[in-house]
């Protein structure tokens, strides 16, 4: 038996499958494509800490951590006989599935990325789904890390997985109805509809985790040794709005908030993010479809500016928030609540808060400073442009 971690290179695949590893004797199975190395390159990007080969993590993760356990399995999860035999060889007891195109910047582009981040991500799910059906393996417990951004941002809280619907003097529990605001983020709105499908007909334990923005740098195993290191994305499409921010911070420029910037998004670090999913991949498989919103508390994007400059005067970066006119059509003033109780039951506490994460962030950004600035037209917006 094993546990496989597919999109075992990225961001939190790749701590996700370290720590796992570092806290079972069984087989850890990273599986990636390289994809998200090839599609930042195809965008004029880079991850601001340069990644490790493969062959390079591994060796470190033996040296350094003593994890013989974890190896590594190149391939396209689109691909079904890859699939079968990626199955068939090593019988997963659990799955944590966190490949996917994630960069809804990315699936806007044009129609040709919007169907590639379609395919991509549903192909690659549903395919995991019927390869455990089809070899014997519906008592695999299925893990996979979907989105907050299939709520949309509605007025009243969020709840943690369905919802309740009344109509004619009737109630019911429901799904949350799919109110995604892009093409990658309606895959994750299919994927929760098909994982629920798959429970259903296929008797598949499954745990939708929907993970929220997530900030920093590091975690426990990765702080160790620079081979160890997570990518870090800064650039519009791939980082996400803390870290474009904290780049911003270190090329010199002000903090730029749209609008009042009182509307509120839903965090997770990345410590908490990995705790989470490692957790479950070692605990008992549910016994029905069980959601989990993979966030620690939501923050206005004012009050994420601001702690960033004040984070940044530590690392002697004087920095400014400024407010632009916002240039998108939104609630300036949405006050978003989001229901986490299963999941902080899950992980126990909050490990690192956005400050915690912040000051990660800062301490590896200013350490490959040249890289920032060499690329900063792949971050800045358009009010600091000249």
């Amino acid at each position: 038996m094993s546990i496989i971690v597919t999109g075992g290179d990225g961001y939190i695949g790749w701590p996700t499958a370290l720590r796992i590893a570092d806290r079972t004797d069984e087989r850890v199975v990273a599986v990636d494509n390289f994809g998200r190395r090839a599609w930042v390159e195809e965008v004029g990007a880079v991850s601001a800490t340069p990644v490790a080969s493969i062959d390079e993590r591994l060796e470190a993760a033996r040296e350094v951590h003593g994890l013989s356990n974890l190896s590594f399995v190149e391939g396209d999860l689109t691909d079904k006989a890859f699939v079968e035999e990626l199955l068939q060889v090593h019988e997963p007891s659990a799955i944590v599935h966190a490949a996917a195109q994630p960069s809804a910047p990315y699936s806007q582009i044009n129609g040709e990325r919007a169907n590639f981040t379609q395919h991509n991500n549903m192909a690659a799910t549903r395919n995991l789904l019927f390869g455990l059906h089809e070899n014997d393996l519906a008592d695999t417990h299925f893990i996979e890390t979907t989105t907050t951004g299939v709520y949309g941002a509605p007025d009243f809280p969020i709840p943690e997985g369905g919802a309740t619907m009344e109509h004619e003097g009737e109630r019911d529990e429901v799904p949350f109805p799919a109110m995604a605001g892009s093409w990658y983020h309606l895959t994750k709105s299919h994927d929760a509809a098909n994982m629920r499908l798959a429970a259903k007909q296929f008797g598949v334990p499954i745990s939708d985790v929907r993970t929220a923005i997530t900030y920093g740098t590091e975690t426990e195993e990765t702080r160790a040794d620079d081979r160890l290191k997570t990518r870090f994305d800064f650039d519009y499409y791939f980082g996400v709005v803390a870290h474009r921010f904290a780049a911003q911070a270190v090329a010199g420029y002000p903090l730029t908030v749209y609008g009042k910037g009182e509307q509120r998004k839903p965090f997770v670090s990345l410590e908490d993010a990995v705790e989470g999913l490692a957790r479950l991949a070692l605990a008992d498989a549910p016994d029905e479809l069980t959601v989990y919103n993979q966030v620690t508390r939501p923050i206005a994007i004012v009050e994420m500016a601001e702690t960033i400059r004040e984070v940044a005067a530590e690392f002697d970066l004087d920095v400014e928030v400024t407010h632009v006119e916002n240039p998108r059509d939104e609630d300036e003033e949405h006050r978003m609540e989001i229901d986490n109780d299963r999941y902080m039951d899950l992980i126990g506490e909050q490990r690192a808060t956005f400050a915690d994460g912040i000051e990660d962030v800062l301490a590896t950004l200013t350490r490959y400073a040249d890289t920032i600035e060499a690329h900063e037209d792949r971050f800045l917006p358009d009010a600091l442009r000249d």
